[in-house]
């Protein structure tokens, strides 16, 4: 089995992901051969009392970058966005940032 912090690689603090925290959905970005159910897993396991009601997940391209004549690529990614039950306790790690 994965280690859970190999599966959620980190939080994605942007103004959408900010406006649906009042509809208790948190935005992570996910290992790429992460799972829906690896992900519930994982975010019920890291955060104590926080039960998952949804995960959706995207992979997201990487953009293409030039600098100068030459052009590369970023990495893709994948995307995870979890809804919480109505009953759950709330991530704690965004509350500040609101």
């Amino acid at each position: 089995m994965k280690n859970v912090h190999d599966i959620i690689i980190r939080p994605i603090i942007t103004e959408n992901s900010m406006d649906q925290l009042q509809d208790k959905k948190y935005t992570f970005e996910v290992a790429k051969s992460a799972n829906k159910v690896e992900i519930k897993q994982a975010i019920e396991e890291i955060f104590p009392g926080v039960k998952v009601d949804k995960v959706t997940t995207m992979n997201m391209l990487g953009k293409v970058k030039r600098m100068g004549r030459s052009e590369g690529r970023r990495a893709n990614w994948k995307k995870a966005i979890v809804k919480l039950t109505e009953s759950s306790k709330t991530i704690e790690f965004f509350e500040g940032l609101v």
